[in-house]
C-alpha cells in the first residue's frame, strides 16, 4: 500500500480530546488505503516543563541525561496515540526512535539524522499493522544513547521518514491552516498560499516564519518530499492547506510570494578595523566559535587602510558577540577603534522565485519604505530575497506597506 506520513505538533496533541481528533484523521487516511507513519511531538508545554526540571536539577547537566529526560514527552504521546487508534480498531503500535532505529550523530540535544532503517516498520506493515506511531525529535547515537534533534526536530523527523520510506506525501498538522503571505496578525490582508516552492519556504523559515522548521525544509528540498501544511482544528478538504513543492510544480506565482520579518534583531559595527587579508576570518571565526548566529554582513569601502564591518545577529546574542570581539581585540588579532551595538532594529524581507526573471523589485521595495518615511540601515540580497534592517518601531508598518506594494492579497 502507498505510505503517507502525518506529523502532529504539540498543540495538535495537547489533550486527550485533541489526540482523539488527530486519530480520527489518521483513521480516515487508513480507510483511504494508506499505510500511515505518524510522527508526534510532546503534548504542548511538556518539553518546556521537562527542560525546566533538568535545569533545576543540574545547572551543568550531562547532555546525555538531558536527552533521556526531554525525549520522554514524545514517547508518552506516541503511546497514547497508539492506544487511541487501537480503541478505534485501527491496527497500530508506537515506536521510539531507537526501535526503528533512527540513527543519529552523537551531538546530544542537537543531533543530526544519519540513517533511518525501514526494515522493522515495513515488516510490521507486512504483518498487518496499518499505523506506525513514531516518537518525533529523537534517535539513537552510535554509542547506544538516546539523542534529540533540537527544538522543532519532529518536523525534521517527519520529512526524513517520508524520504526514507518513499512516502506519497508528508502532511504537517499544526495550529495554522497553511503558509500565509505574511503573519495575519500584522495585516488582515494576508492570504493563504495554495502552493509555495521549497526555496521560498526555506527563505521564509530562515527569516522568522514559524510554520516549518528550517532543517525540515532543507531536507524536503534535497529529497523532493512534497509537504502539506494543514490545520489540526479545521476539516481539511483534498486541496486544503499549503503544498510545499518543487518550483516546476507551480504553474504561476507572484513575483514576490511573501513578506517575512524578525523582530528581535540587533546590528553590531566594528569601527575602523584594519583592512587586511584575513580580517573577516579573524572576526567571524571567533563569533562562530562563540555560537553567535551572524546574518547580514556589510563592509564599507576602505580608507587609509581602515574599514567598518557591520553585521546583524539575534538581540539575545549581543553580549556573547561583544565578549568574543573584546577577546580578539585584547589578543591583538583584530584591531578596531570602537564597537557599536544597536539593539533596536528589526529585519524585514521580501521573498519570491519570481525575482529571478523580474527587474525592479528592489526599487519597488525601497520606494515603498521611503513613502512611509522608513530609513534603511542595512541591505542584503540573494537571488530570491531582499532583506533590510530598519528601526524596530516601524516593522509592522513596513510589512503592511510591502504587502500592499506587491499586491500579495491577490492570487497570481
Amino acid at each position: 500500500m502507498p505510505i503517507l506520513v502525518m506529523k502532529f505538533g504539540g498543540t495538535s496533541v495537547a489533550t486527550l480530546d485533541r489526540i482523539r481528533r488527530a486519530a480520527k484523521r489518521i483513521g480516515r487516511e487508513v480507510a483511504n488505503g494508506y499505510d500511515v507513519i505518524v510522527i508526534v511531538s510532546a503534548m504542548s508545554g511538556k518539553t518546556n516543563e521537562l527542560v525546566g526540571w533538568v535545569e533545576e536539577t543540574s545547572k551543568l547537566y550531562d547532555a546525555r541525561e538531558y536527552d533521556a529526560v526531554v525525549s520522554s514527552g514524545e514517547q508518552v504521546t506516541a503511546g497514547l496515540m497508539a492506544l487511541t487508534l487501537q480503541e478505534m480498531d485501527v491496527p497500530a503500535r508506537s515506536w521510539q526512535g531507537w526501535q526503528v532505529p533512527l540513527k543519529t550523530t552523537s551531538a546530544h540535544s542537537q543531533a543530526r539524522i544519519e540513517e533511518i532503517s525501514t526494515d522493522n516498520i515495513n515488516a510490521k506493515f507486512a504483518e498487518g499493522m496499518r499505523v506506525a506511531v513514531v516518537a518525533g525529535f529523537q534517535g539513537i547515537s552510535p554509542e547506544g544513547r538516546i539523542t534529540t534533534l533540537g527544538r522543532g526536530g519532529s518536523d525534521t523527523t517527519a520529512v526524513a521518514f517520508a524520504a526514507a520510506f518513499g512516502a506519497e506525501r508528508c502532511d504537517i498538522y499544526t495550529d495554522v491552516d497553511g503558509v500565509y503571505t505574511t503573519d495575519p496578525r500584522i495585516t488582515d490582508k494576508a492570504r493563504k498560499l495554495d502552493k509555495i516552492a521549497f526555496e521560498e519556504m526555506l527563505e521564509l523559515a530562515s527569516l522568522g516564519a514559524k510554520v516549518l522548521q528550517t532543517r525540515s525544509v532543507e531536507l524536503a528540498m534535497r529529497y523532493n518530499v512534497r509537504l502539506r501544511v494543514l490545520s489540526s482544528f479545521e476539516d481539511n478538504g483534498e486541496n486544503a492547506g499549503t503544498l510545499v513543492c518543487a518550483e516546476e510544480d507551480i504553474m504561476e506565482s507572484n513575483v514576490v510570494s511573501g513578506v517575512a520579518f524578525s523582530r528581535d534583531e540587533a546590528k553590531m559595527t566594528l569601527l575602523s578595523v584594519a583592512d587586511r587579508p584575513g580580517i573577516a576570518a579573524a572576526i567571524f571565526g571567533p563569533l562562530a566559535s562563540a555560537g553567535v548566529n551572524v546574518d547580514m554582513i556589510v563592509q564599507n569601502i576602505s580608507e587609509d587602510g581602515r574599514t567598518d564591518m557591520t553585521f546583524s545577529l539575534p538581540v539575545n546574542q549581543v553580549d556573547r558577540a561583544r565578549q568574543a570581539m573584546e577577546a580578539v581585540k585584547a589578543s591583538g588579532e583584530v584591531n578596531y577603534e570602537q564597537l557599536v551595538a544597536d539593539e533596536n532594529v528589526a529585519k524585514v524581507s521580501v521573498v519570491g522565485i519570481g525575482m529571478r526573471s523580474h527587474a525592479g523589485v528592489a526599487a519597488q521595495m525601497f520606494q515603498a519604505l521611503k513613502n512611509e518615511g522608513i530609513n534603511i540601515r542595512v541591505i542584503t540580497t540573494s537571488e530570491i530575497k531582499i532583506s533590510v534592517l530598519i528601526e524596530r518601531k516601524y516593522m509592522e508598518l513596513a510589512v503592511q506597506a510591502l504587502h500592499d506594494t506587491f499586491g500579495l492579497e491577490k492570487a497570481a
